[in-house]
């Protein structure tokens, strides 16, 4: 793990990004980085997350690979699964991004989960599997919903889950 002030000078970079040209941007966090080992999962993962925001998906993924390959852990690790997968979609490898998250969503659940199953989302779309995609999409935005989260999780489970009416066997009215 890095030195506080260090994850500061980077949490200020990020900050800095909208009001960079990217190559000032990709220096400036280059310059940060050079400060690790050079096969310093936090680095690795810093540089991909640099150029995916700066659309260089390309060269992102084999440094996200990397990141996690070096043994990233805990926020940047689960970033970068994140991250890489929708930079899979950006690179027309949707699959890949699909096998990616479904797995990552076998990991316990945090703060970036929802991120996780919007981008998963968007992959399956992309696969040609929209009625799943909506269900994750929905089953996620329902937690968030000042009312019906109730409803909308049932609707979202409905979308995937098969028609008992369509199914005898299954028919709970029997």
């Amino acid at each position: 793990m890095q030195t506080a002030e260090w994850e500061q000078r980077m949490a200020e970079a990020w900050a800095s990004l909208d009001g960079r040209d990217e190559a000032e941007f990709l220096a400036l966090i280059e310059k940060l980085v050079e400060e690790l080992p050079p096969d310093d999962p936090d680095g690795l993962f810093e540089r991909a997350a640099a150029l995916d925001s700066t659309g260089h998906s390309d060269l992102a993924v084999p440094l996200y690979e990397a990141a996690l390959a070096t043994g990233a852990t805990g926020e940047r690790r689960r970033r970068a699964v994140i991250q890489m997968a929708s930079s899979l979609r950006n690179l027309d490898r949707s699959q890949e991004s699909v096998a990616l998250l479904t797995a990552e969503l076998k990991q316990p659940s945090d703060h970036l989960e929802d991120a996780a199953k919007a981008v998963l989302a968007l992959a399956l779309a992309d696969v040609g599997r929209e009625r799943e995609a909506v269900s994750i999409a929905v089953g996620a935005l329902a937690a968030h919903l000042p009312r019906y989260q109730r409803s909308m999780a049932n609707y979202a489970r409905a979308l995937v889950e098969p028609d008992p009416a369509a199914n005898p066997e299954t028919d709970v009215h029997d």
